[in-house]
């Protein structure tokens, strides 16, 4: 016996030098707004004026209320205009295309002409109760998930309909175009409330022929919400309920890189200041981290 957990131990000593885990990068605090927003929960970069723009939702993130506005930001934190735009309802996921804002906004994603803006067009998903994260194709294609009914809408060719429904999903936000797929942040399948029993893990979505898999082995990651690529093949994945940034590898292993409070929500990084930018839907501010490795 003592033999063979002699060479058991002899095989891992040899096996370590090419079992590498990513500790991911080290984040060092940047800035921090005051807590002026009103449930901020997502950030968009706009690459041609270098500002942001952070959703608002004010109120209850289902209600029609007429609420909800979204604040530009500059890269350095300053708010430089606080309602940048008005006339949403629950905003929620933003991305840039083009010269244009894409918004999530309970069952409508709505496209806004960032140089007048100006809503020019409302694309109505009915059936939708929470639409949440937004993420482009390489063709222009618009995706997004619709967090309570496992649902991903998809804006092609002036069309707004369903473009995939499954409760594989297991209750859909953040998204990440990558290659040929669609990484889904999920949420886990909820029980009480926003409770769930099994927390969500990442997910992949082919584009072609929409075959649902999971990435790694289904170990729960969280109560996912934003997601992004690291720029190194891995992702930083905010987790909503436990209030952390974490980091995923392609395998689905998880690790903690920041302990933050509830509500760390919709996430950015901007590759070439070195950013990471989290609005934190509870406690009304936006925090940013510059990555140092």
């Amino acid at each position: 016996m003592k033999q063979i957990k002699f060479g058991l131990l002899s095989l891992l000593i040899t096996l370590l030098p090419s079992i590498t885990f990513s500790a991911g990068p080290i984040l060092v605090p940047a800035w921090q707004t005051k807590a002026i927003f009103e449930q901020p929960e997502s950030i968009a970069f706009d690459a041609k004026k270098k500002q942001l723009y952070v959703s608002n939702i004010k109120g209850n993130p289902t209600e029609a209320d007429g609420n909800g506005y979204i604040s530009s930001l500059s890269l350095e934190g300053k708010v430089l205009e606080h309602h940048w735009l008005e006339g949403l309802n629950a905003p929620k996921g933003l991305t840039v295309v083009g010269n244009n804002l894409y918004i999530a906004d309970i069952n409508e994603l709505v496209v806004v002409d960032i140089k007048n803006r100006k809503i020019t067009q409302r694309y109505s998903a009915p059936q939708a109760k929470f639409l949440n994260d937004i993420a482009a194709d390489k063709n222009g294609n618009i995706y997004v998930s619709a967090f309570l009914t496992n649902t991903v809408y998809r804006l092609a060719d002036g069309k707004f309909e369903t473009w995939l429904q499954s409760d594989e999903l297991e209750v859909p936000n953040g998204l990440l175009v990558e290659n040929n797929q669609l990484l889904v942040a999920s949420w886990g399948v909820m029980t009480d409330g926003f409770a769930t029993e099994v927390a969500g893990h990442l997910k992949t979505i082919n584009l072609e022929n929409k075959q649902i898999h999971s990435l790694g082995d289904k170990t729960p990651a969280g109560n996912l919400d934003g997601l992004v690529s690291d720029g190194n093949g891995n992702y930083l994945v905010t987790d909503w309920m436990a209030g952390k940034l974490l980091h995923i590898a392609p395998t689905g292993f998880s690790t903690t890189l920041l302990a933050l409070e509830q509500g760390s929500a919709d996430h950015i990084v901007v590759h070439e200041q070195g950013l990471i930018i989290i609005p934190m839907m509870l406690s009304g501010n936006v925090l940013a981290y510059q990555i140092k490795k």
